[in-house]
Order: C-alpha cells, then structure tokens, then sequence
C-alpha cells in the first residue's frame, strides 16, 4: 500500500464501535491502531471511535471513495453505502449485499473482486489493484469523469435504493416468511 501510496497519495478515515461483549470486534479495532502505526508517515491512516448516527452523518457527507468490506455472505443492509452516494461518494466494495444490484463498474463505483472471490487474500489484492489501476487515477486525474460517476451514483442509486425499499423488503423476505 505504501508504494501506492508514494505514486498517488491519499488517506484513510475508518470509524467503528464494537459491542462490549465483541470480543472479535475489539481485537479487529486494535489490528486497525497496529495497522495505522505501521503506516505512519506513508498512509494517513485515522480510527474515529465511537461511530454512531452523529458521526455516520459527517462521514457520509464527507467522503471521496466509500469502502466497504464485509465478510460475504454477511453483508446486511448496505444503507451507510447508500447514504454515501447520495452525496456524491462513489462505493467501492466487496460483490455482497445491496452493491450486488447497484454496482456498474466504472460508473456507480467499483467492486472488489468477483462474486466467485472467497478469501481474504483475494479480496486484499483486488482491493489494492482496483486502488492503484482505477479509484486512485480517477481522483487524481480525470475530474470530469469523476463529476460524471458522482452524478450517476447518485442518480442510480437514489432512484433505486432508500430505507422504505430495505425495511419493505425486510418484511416481505426475511421476517414475514
């Protein structure tokens, strides 16, 4: 990453809270602080703890890229990614969840991967391949393009995707079956 990152510079901004009892959850937060220290100086790299609402609303509103990278299959609603483009961010994550039916390469944002991509390993060099030969140049070079990807994002997505659609859904599909 820090190769990457010496040729197209950008930063990272992760937010998370683990519940008190995730003990999983927590030793992921402490990989992620291990991580950013290692990073020091080639990638800036911040934790916001605490994430809530609150937080959710700058984050949203304020981001370039929207990376999202769940464990397939255990993505849930996807509505922080939604949220994302309609202001503009374009999603680049994993082939699960909501970004199945909205992802159109190259135009609402990326995917990490393809839907056959199992491991961890996998998706870590698709990630960073899809950083470093399309997301990283778009920002850095191409800002009609990007204005251009930016308003189908939020065109496609926000005609497509909202909370009414994911709680009608819910009900339909998972709790009234």
């Amino acid at each position: 990453m820090q190769d990457i990152a010496a040729r197209l510079p950008f930063q990272v901004v992760l937010a998370g809270k683990a519940h008190p009892r995730d003990e999983e959850g927590k030793a992921l937060i402490r990989a992620v602080h291990v991580q950013a220290e290692a990073l020091r100086g080639a990638v800036p790299l911040v934790f916001l703890p605490g994430y809530d609402m609150g937080l959710a609303k700058h984050l949203v509103a304020g981001a370039d890229v929207w990376l999202n990278t769940p464990l397939p299959p255990l993505e849930a609603s996807g509505t922080s990614g939604m949220k994302a483009a309609l202001n503009g961010a374009l999603n680049l994550s994993v082939l699960d969840g909501w970004w199945v039916e909205a992802w159109e390469e190259g135009v609402t944002g990326w995917a990490i991967g393809t839907s056959s991509t199992r491991s961890p390993e996998e998706h870590a060099r698709d990630l960073y391949d899809t950083l470093e030969r399309l997301v990283l140049p778009l920002l850095h070079g191409d800002p009609s393009r990007r204005a251009w990807m930016m308003r189908e994002a939020i065109g496609r997505i926000g005609a497509r995707f909202s909370s009414q659609r994911m709680m009608r859904r819910y009900a339909a599909e998972a709790y009234l079956r």
